[in-house]
């Protein structure tokens, strides 16, 4: 049995469906798994089901969703029973504890993939560093959790796990800017910089690999392009940090230089959101 949060709800087993029909099962369904192997209260179901708008009906509709999920759990293996669906999602007198196995859940390979990122880190790896970040990158198909309701506690669980997201994308882009990767990742930041148009680190990070790819003209071009969008949507100018780059560009400074051997970041003073 294989559960994905990482972009659409997935629950299958042997190649086929097992996830429910009804959008509230599916809800609670995920909620379960984003606190998977851990005890999850009927008041956190009905909040996050319901919100403060709960009917007087609300635990047992409750109650009915996790029996259509268990029927769902029994259903993938053949002679599977009931009793059997009961041990995967179990009932304890203050809520449901949904059972994992390791490895069943995309989140365990996403943390096996940071593991492996902070251990190639403290080596000073960046090769290392931008394998295991693409192979945790990878593990998304869509906005996290894309096909399923929000409530409050899914709505903070998936804003999270975003953040993480970008996280996990710029300090691979830095990791593939030390390894003198500027060449190659000038489309992909360029994509992203005209999604994420106010996004300094990114902006940031395009700059650089303009600016080593011998464009600098449009390494400056870019600043000035973030500088009106920030003062024209925001009202507020560039943070000190990505004008220092800009002057680094400028001047030609040798800080920008790939020296991935020497230094294991680019300077705190030259890149933005740090």
């Amino acid at each position: 049995m294989k559960f994905e949060v990482l972009g659409p709800l997935s629950l299958t087993e042997g190649g086929h469906s097992l996830l429910p029909s009804a959008p509230k099962t599916r809800q609670l369904l995920a909620l379960f798994l984003t606190r998977a192997n851990s005890l999850v209260t009927l008041d956190a179901c009905v909040q996050e089901l319901w919100g403060g708008s709960a009917p007087r009906s609300a635990v047992q509709s409750v109650h009915t969703r996790v029996f259509q999920m268990r029927q769902a759990l029994a259903a993938g293996t053949p002679g599977r029973t009931s009793t059997e669906s009961k041990r995967i999602l179990r009932t304890h007198h203050r809520g449901y504890l949904l059972q994992v196995d390791q490895g069943a859940l995309d989140l365990h390979s996403l943390d096996g993939y940071l593991a492996d990122f902070r251990q190639a880190q403290g080596r000073r790896d960046d090769a290392g560093v931008s394998s295991a970040l693409r192979s945790a990158l990878g593990l998304w198909r869509g906005q996290t959790l894309l096909d399923v309701r929000h409530g409050a506690c899914l709505q903070s669980y998936v804003t999270g796990m975003e953040a993480l997201r970008m996280t996990v994308l710029e300090q691979r882009i830095d990791a593939e800017l030390r390894l003198g990767m500027h060449h190659q990742l000038l489309f992909e930041l360029g994509a992203l910089v005209a999604r994420n148009p106010l996004h300094e680190n990114l902006n940031a990070q395009y700059m650089v690999a303009l600016y080593r790819a011998g464009r600098t003209a449009d390494s400056l071009e870019a600043y000035h392009l973030l500088h009106r969008r920030l003062r024209e949507e925001l009202g507020i100018e560039p943070s000190p940090k990505i004008r220092r780059l800009q002057t680094a560009v400028l001047t030609e400074s040798a800080e920008l230089d790939v020296a991935p051997s020497e230094r294991t970041d680019l300077s705190p003073a030259l890149v933005a959101g740090r």
